[in-house]
This record gives structure tokens, sequence and C-alpha cells, in this order.
């Protein structure tokens, strides 16, 4: 990285240390220095390349203004539903869904950070992380180590960290070792750009189950930033990653109905390509204790059920903010409510193939409004708005599911 700050490595000696700067050690980052009581502090950021990509576009609501506003490439206040023969509109007041690329929220944040000359990067693989009493080591391949007071890691463990190159049966041993049920959310998504108007730039296609769905829950997005450009993208819930040629088949398929059926004449390009996979779980990757914490996925900030994770992972990082302010304890875990039950309930019912997920997703589309739904899957709902999401839902499915879960039964 281009060091345009005071790098302190002399002192071997930091308040905090950030393993990973990823979308969770990025966010605790900024959100530390917009402390006024820990701004300060020296913090040690290490990451095994920070020459960041493009590699990531969050999409998150908001009936706000936020953080990120300046970061906000679009917005829309409509989105569809599509299954079959259901096609739904629903305009998301007061909420709006909003999209940021991966590459603007990095440099921002590192540019941001760069200001501040007690802040220290360092390129490195993190082999290990150990404690000695009150302090925290992050050990780095080549023999070298950092410590500080607290140490903050999002370095999920490699048996969960998936290689598109290298697709095999060890995702599937790793999570079928795993005591709660574990499905990924995988998917590659497309940037393309038509040489004519196609899209309506205003709408957001949340979500499309007319594509194949491999025996999983499937579905498309098309996310228009105009009326010639978007970002479509195949995802999935499932045990089984799938290998690249698989989404881009769906891909091409899908944009070649969608032109013949709207378009016959329409060419396109592809500007731009994501891949990713979220793990969708409870399961706990590492048992952490003080002073060494875990965040982000690690943590299991991702919302299990969904795999929504960039909201979840703001709230989070203000915890740790006003925890280490107070000087309480520090806890980093999240959905510490009723709602982790729901997640584990539809994890169940998706995991063991009780109900078709894109029957499930669209029960509750079709009968619910959007700003109904989205504060059910931001945790911030209302019991009267749970129990209309749950009127949506076969009682006949999911009182058993919850049953078990209840009472932990395989």
């Amino acid at each position: 990285m281009d060091s345009a700050v005071t790098n302190l490595k002399n002192t071997r000696s930091y308040d905090f240390i950030i393993a990973g700067a990823g979308c969770a050690g990025l966010s605790l980052l900024y959100h530390l220095l917009q402390s006024p009581l820990l701004r300060h502090k020296r913090i040690l950021v290490i990451d095994k390349n920070f020459k960041k990509s493009n590699d990531r576009t969050w999409c998150y609501w908001e009936d706000t203004a936020g953080a990120f506003e300046q970061l906000v490439c679009k917005k829309w206040d409509t989105i569809t539903i599509h299954n079959g023969s259901l096609s739904k509109t629903l305009p998301t007041a007061p909420f709006t869904y909003k999209m940021v690329q991966g590459i603007d929220y990095y440099h921002y944040i590192i540019n941001l950070a760069k200001q501040h000359l007690n802040i220290t990067w360092q390129e490195g693989l993190i082999t290990k992380i150990t404690t000695t009493g009150t302090i925290g080591t992050v050990h780095l391949q080549g023999g070298t180590s950092e410590s500080a007071t607290s140490v903050f890691s999002s370095i999920v463990p490699i048996q969960f960290q998936v290689n598109f190159s290298d697709v095999n049966n060890k995702f599937n041993a790793a999570i079928t070792n795993t005591s709660t049920p574990f499905l990924w959310q995988h998917f590659k998504g497309i940037l393309v750009e038509f040489d004519t108007s196609v899209f309506n730039e205003n709408e957001a296609r949340l979500m499309d189950f007319n594509v194949p769905q491999m025996g999983a829950t499937a579905f498309m997005y098309i996310l228009p930033l105009t009326d010639k450009k978007a970002l479509v993208e195949y995802t999935l819930f499932s045990e089984k990653i799938l290998v690249k040629t698989e989404y881009d088949n769906v891909l091409s398929n899908y944009l070649a109905d969608f032109i013949k059926t709207n378009y016959p004449q329409a060419q396109y390009t592809i500007v731009h390509e994501e891949l990713g996979a979220i793990p969708m779980t409870q399961h706990k990757f590492e048992q952490m204790n003080s002073p060494i914490y875990s965040i982000g996925t690690l943590s299991g900030a991702v919302k299990a059920s969904t795999g929504y994770a960039f909201q979840f992972i703001q709230a989070q990082s203000r915890q740790i903010v006003s925890q280490l302010e107070k000087g309480a304890l520090i806890n980093t875990q999240m959905h510490n409510t009723r709602h982790r039950f729901y997640d584990a309930v539809l994890l169940y019912i998706l995991k063991n193939k009780k109900m078709e997920g894109k029957e499930i997703f669209s029960r509750i589309f079709k009968n619910n409004k959007a700003a109904t739904i989205f504060k059910f899957l931001s945790n911030t709902s209302s019991l009267m708005d749970d129990i209309n999401v749950m009127r949506s839902l076969p009682t006949h499915i999911f009182l058993p599911a919850a049953l078990r879960i209840i009472f932990r039964r395989p």
C-alpha cells in the first residue's frame, strides 16, 4: 500500500489490531475514526493484500440518509418479485433500496484513514492469533508478530473460504460437520451494458425465481443503474457451490430470453463480473475470548436466513465502539433477538427441503408490504409485523420446524 501515514511499526505496541481489511475490518476502522474518544488510538490494520478490487456490491435499505450516502451509486423506490404467473410490484416507502460498490467503499475508508497518523498498515498472511495475559498477538507468515490490547479478527477459517477455481467436496465436508444447518448464499453477477434502452431504472427486480433452481433456492436480480446498464446476478441458497460455467450458462440463457421476449435487436457487453459465497448459518466458526474478538462473518453478523450483511456489520461496529468508549465488556454478537429463532426455523426448512425457498419468499412478498418485509429482515419488526409475515406461510410446515428448533431435535 502507498504509505501516506506515519508507520508506528518500531513501537510494536498498539491499542487495536484489525485483522482483515474487508467489509467488517474497514467498517470497524471507520466507526473507530468517528469516535472522539477512540480516533487517536494506535491502530494496526493487517491484510494479505491492500490492492482492493471491485469484488462486491452491497445493497441495503434505509429510511433516512445514512453514513455512506455519498457512496450510493443507485437508489430505487420500487421492487418487483416474480415466480411463474406471479409478478408483483411493491413500493418500498418509507424505505429506499440502495447500492454501494465495494471498490468505492474500500477506497473511501482507506483514504479517510490515511489522514490519521496513528493508523499503520501491514500486508501479510496471518497464520494464527494468540493471547498472553491481556495482550493479543497476531502471528504472520515468515515468523513476525504484532501485539495489541485488543485484536478484532474477521478472518474465516480456511475450510470455509471458497475458492471458485477449486470447487470440490471440501466445502460440502466443512458444512456437513457443523452442528447447525449450513447453506451458502453463492452468486455470480455481471454488469451488462446494452446498446439501447431496455431497463426501467427506477425499478429493481429483487427476486426472479423463473430460473433453474438447481435443487435449491435460486433467483435472479436485475438492478438497473441506467436504462441501458444493470447488474444482473444469479444467486442461490444451497449446500453446493457451482462451477463458474454453471452460473455463466444460467446468466447467458436468462439474458437471451429477456432479449428475445422484449428487445429482439438489442446487443449487450459485459462490463464487470463478481463472484462470491456467503455462509448462511448460526454455526460458530471459532470461539474467541478477550482480548481477541471476532467480527463480521466470523462472528455471525451475517443474517443466517438471507445472507444480508452490510447493515448488520455497521450495527456491530457501532456496538463495539460504544462498548470501548464506555470501558464495557466487548460483545460482538448480533441477532440476539427473536429473529434469531426465525432464522433457525427457515434455515432448517431450506436445509431439509421441507418447502421450496421460492414458494416461501414468494408468499411473503405477495402478502405483505415491502416496508414490513424490510423491517422483518432487518430484525427491527414489531411482533405484529412478525405475525403478518408468519400468516403468509403454511402452519403445517413451519410449526413442526419451530418445535424441532425449540427442542433441538435433528
